[in-house]
């Protein structure tokens, strides 16, 4: 049985660590928000961020999805780790999922239907401007490099040119298949994104910490994340890179993995199409690996990733062409005014809000020397998810709107929540909660 399990061990030390934890982060995110308040008008507009670290802008404000938001996150206090302890895996999985989707709805709607749902992805530079225009979908991927550019007449609106052509060709074809527009955008987003909780919880049970599992699914229902979730195309990314590390914990954890590893394969190819930082997503693989002691899948998973490449190159997109054109164009736009000196702090500052408080608790736990040598499945993941974050904080290149690009990283995160004492899980949960509600009603986010 693995460390995190035992949760009677040295109680005092654990309760101190949790505490400093969550103090550091708290100092953090307090620093991040109130350092623009108190700069300088000229310095503060060059963060371009009205509501820094977060990317929004400070607007208190209620919604109908305020009392079902409340309620929820109620239940989940009250209700949430005794059900975690002792429903069937497969029940627990399926009301873990669908606490997921009724939370991040429910924060989305505290903006409203359209200003909090539907109207999210349909914004000039967002992936839905585009779509009227993909007429030619092997012309596109051919022509897509040509365009990605900032001053060209037919330049891609920023998001597009931001990714790899696999984001714009999804909802491409969900318009193809009569699901056009806002809300069919949003459910998309909303249903993929929220499956990387089960995804997580999979994965860890695949690596035999299902009881580590179990105490981390409700906070990974009731994630702050969620508030990125309901309308962010990274939750699509969230969710299908979450499912390749899930089904290659399964090839490595299970003798009969034959199908989940060349599938988690495919999955972790179609996420370096979604976005260029999913590559950072190796460190999960890695921690998988190791935690299963076993390279047994790598050779089938290597093979389904290679079949998405081969598929991209030959229809006519090379990805490093993509990425070096994109690193210029991001550097055309404000990326090139966002101070680096408060965006490398200030970016984990806002990796604080997704995740929150409890989380940050107990990663001191979860990212000890004794519990990484012991292979922990669970600390391992944390770590690499981890290392993912600050990989992507040291490149510069993403200097704000971190809470949303980094969900696919901040998924995993949510893992070491296991290590917190289960007496004290009610507590932590109560933390989470106030502090998403608080976020989602003092702040309109851009997403």
């Amino acid at each position: 049985m693995h460390d995190v399990i035992d949760a009677t061990a040295r109680p005092r030390v654990r309760i101190r660590g949790n505490l400093v934890g969550a103090s550091i982060a708290a100092a953090l995110v307090l620093a991040a928000f109130a350092i623009p308040r108190i700069a300088s008008e000229q310095w503060r507009s060059t963060l371009y961020a009205g509501a820094a670290p977060i990317f929004g802008q400070w607007l208190p404000h209620i919604g109908w999805g305020t009392v079902p938001a409340l309620a929820i996150a109620a239940l989940v206090v009250a209700q949430g780790p005794e059900l975690a302890r002792r429903l069937p895996w497969r029940r627990l999985l399926a009301a873990a999922w669908v606490t997921a989707i009724a939370w991040a709805f429910a924060l989305a709607m505290i903006d409203g239907w359209r200003r909090g749902f539907t109207d999210r992805l349909t914004d000039r530079n967002e992936y839905l401007h585009e779509v009227p225009g993909v007429a030619d979908i092997p012309a596109v991927l051919q022509g897509f490099s040509g365009r990605v550019l900032d001053f060209q007449a037919d330049s891609w609106t920023t998001h597009v040119a931001g990714h790899p052509p696999g984001a714009l060709l999804f909802f491409v074809l969900l318009d193809r298949i009569g699901l056009g527009g806002g809300a069919w955008a949003g459910l998309a987003c909303l249903l993929i994104g929220t499956s990387a909780v089960v995804a997580v919880a999979v994965a860890l049970r695949a690596l035999g910490a299902e009881g580590g599992a179990r105490a981390a699914l409700p906070f990974l229902a009731m994630a702050p994340a969620a508030i990125w979730i309901a309308a962010s195309a990274d939750a699509i990314f969230a969710g299908v890179t979450a499912w390749a590390v899930a089904l290659l914990a399964i090839a490595a954890g299970q003798a009969g993995g034959r199908v989940a590893a060349p599938a988690s394969g495919v999955l972790f190819g179609l996420g370096g199409y979604l976005s260029y930082g999913l590559v950072l997503m190796t460190f999960a693989a890695v921690a998988v690996l190791i935690s299963g002691r076993t390279i047994r899948p790598l050779l089938p998973a290597l093979a389904g990733g290679l079949t998405v490449v081969a598929a991209f190159t030959l229809s006519g997109f090379w990805w490093l062409d993509g990425y070096h054109l994109v690193v210029e164009r991001y550097y055309q736009g404000i990326a090139s005014e966002r101070p680096y000196g408060y965006w490398w702090w200030g970016n984990l500052a806002a990796t604080v809000c997704a995740v929150g408080l409890a989380t940050a608790a107990a990663l001191p736990r979860a990212l000890s020397p004794r519990v990484l040598r012991a292979l922990d499945p669970i600390a391992l993941l944390v770590a690499a998810g981890l290392c993912a974050v600050l990989a992507a904080d040291i490149s510069g290149l993403s200097k704000a709107e971190t809470e949303r690009i980094w969900l696919p990283f901040d998924m995993w995160l949510f893992a070491a929540t296991a290590f917190l004492p289960r007496a004290h899980a009610r507590g932590w949960l109560a933390v989470q909660a106030a502090g998403t509600l608080v976020l989602a009603h003092l702040l309109l986010t851009n997403w």
